[in-house]
């Protein structure tokens, strides 16, 4: 799939960073999956952005096809969560919460190994689970960002495969969670601190 960039005019906006990543686009309407509609604000809100910024997202997303016009909001397509990944939301919230808080706690322990090949430097919850309201949610995700405790070349393809193979016995068995290598955006947008 095509990597593409949702951009902000940095003349519309305050906020500090006018250029966006698809993909945290994308985490938005992956957390709408099962709303009937949403608004200016809700998209502002979870990507830390002014509305400015966020009134120049929407046309973007559906010239693409991945929201459409619902009343005086918007909601998401079956393209929109198609893109994003989203699933039907099936578990419990406060399931989900406390298998992110158990993740920390894992976290803390192999920060604390020292024979543990990597250090946990960020680690950051984000996604439906988040709202309050919601009875039922979809897998939270998980940017976790990695620092090598020896001399590694993080480009080589062995380097690459040893951290995937590190986060998913991170991840563990559990199913309430996507891990995935941590990207700026991640810290930028509405989540939780993982890390203490």
């Amino acid at each position: 799939m095509k990597r593409t960039k949702v951009v902000a005019s940095p003349r519309a906006t305050q906020d500090p960073s006018p250029s966006m990543p698809a993909a945290a686009a994308f985490s938005f309407l992956k957390q709408t999956r099962g709303i009937d509609s949403w608004g200016l604000s809700d998209l502002a809100k979870a990507l830390k952005i002014t509305a400015a910024a966020a009134k120049q997202i929407l046309p973007l997303l559906e010239l693409q096809g991945y929201i459409k016009r619902q009343g005086s909001g918007w909601s998401t397509t079956p393209q929109g969560e198609e893109v994003s990944g989203s699933t039907m939301p099936r578990l419990k919230r406060e399931t989900v919460h406390r298998a992110t808080k158990e993740l920390a706690k894992r976290i803390k322990v192999v920060n604390e190994d020292s024979k543990a090949n990597y250090l946990v430097t960020e680690a950051v919850a984000f996604g439906d689970f988040m709202n309050e309201a919601a009875a039922r949610v979809q897998a939270a995700d998980v940017g976790i960002r990695l620092q090598a405790r020896r001399e590694a070349n993080p480009k080589s393809a062995k380097e690459q495969h040893e951290e995937q193979a590190f986060l998913t016995r991170l991840r563990g068995r559990s199913a309430m969670f996507n891990v995935r290598p941590f990207e700026d955006w991640m810290g930028r947008r509405s989540h939780i601190q993982l890390l203490e």
